[in-house]
């Protein structure tokens, strides 16, 4: 299945959204490899971090629009640690089936809205082993700009992080 089989639509998540897209995020959670979260979220957790709490900035989710079925989201949101025209930006796609082009639907969205927000830049910050997650960001423009290295994870583990840039115009 390809993105053009899907007839897409890039909107704003809705709260009622929560319970679908918090399931498209476990299920890549528990495949494991390509995202910093390593723990399950319930519900009410997924929307406070995703959808309505005071990070959130904007949520967009990839909707087809026949069936109603969501296939990803993208969420910019604040950082303290990031200058204040800066933000954070993350990406999730449904893992099975595998759709090629809902990041890149997803992203030209959020840069617009980025744009429409005043920021200056977007920051992704990915595990180094998550070769999918690099290509991606890359693609869409991004340049690395800092590695955060050997940081462990739940098990101990160390994986370097590469912080990517988007400069947007």
């Amino acid at each position: 299945m390809k993105s053009h089989d899907l007839q897409l639509t890039v909107r704003d998540a809705q709260t009622s959204d929560a319970p679908e897209l918090c399931d498209l995020l476990n299920a890549i959670i528990r495949i494991g490899g390509t995202t910093a979260f390593e723990t399950p979220f319930g519900v009410a957790l997924f929307t406070e971090q995703f959808l309505a709490g005071p990070r959130v900035m904007n949520c967009l989710v990839a909707e087809d629009e026949s069936t109603r079925r969501l296939w990803g989201f993208q969420l910019l949101e604040r950082d303290p640690e990031l200058p204040a025209d800066w933000a954070d930006i993350a990406t999730f796609a449904r893992a099975e089936p595998k759709v090629p082009g809902i990041g890149a639907a997803l992203f030209a969205a959020t840069a617009k809205r980025a744009r429409e927000l005043g920021l200056r830049a977007i920051n992704a910050t990915i595990r180094a082993d998550n070769r999918g997650g690099l290509a991606f960001y890359g693609k869409m423009g991004f340049e690395d700009y800092k590695m955060t290295q050997s940081v462990p994870l739940k098990d101990g583990t160390p994986v370097d992080r590469l912080s990517k840039r988007y400069w947007v115009r």
